[in-house]
């Protein structure tokens, strides 16, 4: 992937932030995200950050499908179904390779390959980050990167200055473990985002 901003485009504090387990504000397609490695230290710090409570789980963003295989097993029609729709559009609930910790899901995890292209850059460079808005729990997110830092008491350091294009969530689903022809297999849909229920429906009939 060409570099979209030359080598510098992450700051070295930025990125020692996030190998050190401090969280970070990140642009999506949508709204700034805030991101920390998925480790005990990591949440401990962000659910802190957002005084968010532990049994709300946080989604996990990723680069491309390997990075996606480090977490969930992946279903064989998974691939076809998810290039129906715009990459990032999607956030995928799906069975744990191992048990995680509980606010990332324990043995299923919310997960979705990015579809911006600076968040996806980020991700290939430091690994899979979590995606939970970057906000305290229950306040109005903000479009800015910057000012979502300083919301949270964060240094710009820790952010990009980037503001984000707004719009709906991705589109939660709930995946199956399997695919069958009878349609006893279906997705739930979780939370209804910038995919309607509907063409979820309708794109998953084109892939049984």
């Amino acid at each position: 992937m060409a570099r979209l901003l030359g080598e510098n485009m992450f700051p070295e504090h930025y990125i020692q932030q996030i190998l050190d387990d401090f969280p970070v504000i990140y642009p999506t397609s949508t709204l700034p995200a805030l991101g920390v490695r998925p480790n005990k230290i990591g949440l401990d710090r962000l659910f802190k950050l957002k005084e968010r409570d532990n049994l709300k789980i946080v989604s996990i963003a990723v680069a491309n499908k390997e990075q996606m295989a480090k977490f969930v097993q992946i279903p064989d029609y998974l691939d076809d179904f998810l290039e129906m729709f715009s990459t990032g559009s999607i956030t995928c609930i799906l069975n744990s390779i191992e048990e995680f910790d509980s606010r990332i899901g324990g043995d299923s995890v919310a997960i979705r390959i990015v579809g911006h292209p600076i968040a996806k850059e980020l991700l290939l460079k430091v690994g899979p980050l979590t995606a939970t808005s970057a906000n305290i729990s229950g306040t109005m997110p903000l479009y800015s990167c910057n000012d979502a830092a300083d919301a949270l008491g964060l240094s710009k350091n820790n952010s990009l200055d980037m503001v984000c294009n707004g719009g709906e969530p991705s589109t939660l689903i709930r995946c199956p473990v399997f695919l069958s022809s009878s349609g006893e297999h279906k997705p739930e849909i979780v939370r209804e985002g910038i995919v309607s229920s509907v063409e979820v429906m309708e794109k998953w009939m084109n892939v049984i």
